[in-house]
């Protein structure tokens, strides 16, 4: 869920064909006007309300999608604070893939994006390759603020930053006055270009989901949510319910308890599913035995004596100061545990002064071009300032750090994984809370698939019970030995998911009997 340092909810990892859906059978709905005749969903201009969508040329990627090749595209224009209808319009790329299918299911799949901050358009690979357009056509829509949106509120001087502060100390006060001091130019440029920065959130989007809906002129149709699109899900499920067929939910975070406090959790039980799947592999633990206890110590002793190395970018090749320190390292952890099997060994050679790959892997992230120029930091803070921040203490935050664990230093547990100096960036930020009903839970009879992986240290696995308790038509999995959004890495969580679609109360889940262990690297 990295915030500051790409501030992603989502693996990267993961990640066209004929058919139609027709949907000139279907009545207009109220109020809409017509200009074309009733065509291929996102194929005919609608009004409906404030909003209209018009057919057109398919949204800019930052990369090439071929999965794009072919697809129905246009954009759906709305106000950009429905409080002031009459205020300025912002448009939001659509591009529609189909079914593969001869005979495509009428109601389709929207797919909502991870971030908060990224692009659904940009994640029509992952979905394609899941097979998630097998029956039925799918839907992508750029989230208010994306990349492919206009206005696209992103800042490159803040994943510049996000880079270069690999080289710096963590949890410095200077380091968290130059990520305040980006946080700041970023709302400046945006709010000087005229932008309503309070108008980027849950609320504004899941009625931008509604009138897509109604401007396509579906009577019905799916919604799947990766990450932080979970958490929107579960906010659209529950403010425009009508015209939802079924939702599936992967990576969940709910709406109800987002913060500081729960990301500890959430590492906590993703680094906890590492180390007891290495300690019940007899050769992991017999070369790295008691691996929880060798990561509390390195945080113990980064934190007291960090670690600075050099490390070769693989893009540039440039050679780039990396520090190695408690918050450096536990952040990497976070999001290693999608390279798991890698895991135990990194940890070893960190150990035995070997720092290079853990600190390869950190910087290189941080350093990708995908990291640069994609994510709509409007939109992250646009979520997290209104929605999260107002409704939880620093005491509260901290306090989940010590459940989680109370063994490291408070320096540590001062700054939440992948949230670094959000409070102090939320301040600067200085947009009004959210409606307390935004931490409402979702209850609803939809039915609803709600995965988690077992190495998740994003978002926990825990979580999929606890929305279940308020969605009575729930179906709940953990895909063990796997990472945050296992749509992206299972093969087994794309064939449930298909088929969850088909039969939204009885999906088929006899491949999780199946599932093996990873082969842990075991070094000599």
């Amino acid at each position: 869920m990295a915030r500051s340092q790409t501030r992603r909810l989502h693996t990267r990892s993961a990640a066209a064909a004929t058919g139609i859906l027709l949907v000139g059978a279907l009545a207009a709905p109220a109020g809409a006007q017509e200009e074309t005749p009733p065509g291929p969903t996102g194929t005919v201009a609608r009004t409906v309300g404030d909003a209209r969508y018009e057919p057109g040329p398919c949204p800019k990627t930052a990369d090439p999608v071929a999965e794009l090749e072919g697809a129905r595209c246009g954009t759906l224009t709305v106000p950009e604070n429905r409080a002031k209808p009459d205020g300025r319009k912002i448009t939001l790329g659509v591009a529609i893939v189909a079914a593969k299918a001869d005979k495509p299911k009428p109601d389709p799949i929207v797919w909502l994006a991870g971030g908060p901050g990224d692009d659904a358009v940009g994640e029509a690979k992952m979905a394609i390759d899941g097979g998630l357009n097998r029956d039925r056509d799918v839907i992508f829509m750029s989230q208010r603020g994306t990349y492919s949106a206009d206005p696209a509120l992103t800042c490159p001087n803040i994943d510049e930053f996000n880079a270069r502060a690999t080289g710096l100390v963590y949890d410095a006060p200077s380091t968290e006055r130059e990520h305040v001091a980006a946080t700041k130019a970023c709302r400046h440029k945006l709010a000087a270009s005229g932008v309503d920065l309070s108008a980027y959130n849950d609320i504004e989007s899941a009625a931008d989901l509604a009138d897509l809906r109604t401007t396509l002129g579906l009577k019905q149709w799916n919604v799947f949510g990766i990450s932080y699109g979970t958490q929107l899900a579960l906010v659209y499920m529950r403010l425009h319910p009508e015209g939802i067929r079924a939702v599936g939910i992967d990576g969940i975070l709910p709406p109800s308890t987002g913060g500081s406090a729960v990301t500890w959790s959430a590492a906590k039980q993703g680094f906890d599913g590492v180390f007891k799947a290495c300690a019940e592999q007899p050769a992991c633990n017999r070369r790295y035995p008691n691996l929880a206890a060798t990561f509390e110590r390195l945080v113990h002793d980064l934190d007291a004596k960090p670690v600075t190395t050099t490390v070769t970018l693989p893009d540039s090749k440039k050679q780039v100061k990396v520090v190695l320190d408690a918050g450096a390292l536990l952040n990497w952890m976070t999001a290693a545990t999608h390279v798991a099997p890698q895991v135990p060994a990194a940890l070893d050679e960190l150990a035995h002064g070997k720092p290079q790959r853990i600190a390869q892997q950190w910087a290189g992230g941080k350093y990708s071009p995908q990291a640069m120029g994609r994510l709509s930091h409007g939109l992250v803070y646009g979520v997290f300032c209104s929605e999260w921040t107002p409704y939880e203490t620093q005491a509260e935050a901290v306090r989940g750090g010590q459940e989680a664990f109370p063994s490291f230093p408070r320096s540590v547990l001062a700054q939440a994984p992948l949230l670094t100096s959000l409070r102090p960036d939320c301040d600067v930020w200085n947009i009004p809370a959210a409606p307390r009903s935004i931490r409402d839970v979702t209850r609803s009879d939809i039915p609803t698939l709600a995965l988690s992986g077992g190495f998740d240290g994003q978002t926990a696995a825990a979580n999929g019970p606890y929305v279940a308790r308020t969605l009575p038509r729930a179906t709940v999995l953990t895909i063990p030995y796997e990472p945050h959004v296992v749509f992206a890495t299972s093969k087994c969580a794309q064939s449930i998911t298909v088929s969850f679609f088909d039969t939204p109360t009885a999906p088929n889940t006899a491949c999780l009997k199946d599932l093996k262990p990873p082969a842990f690297e075991i070094a000599p």
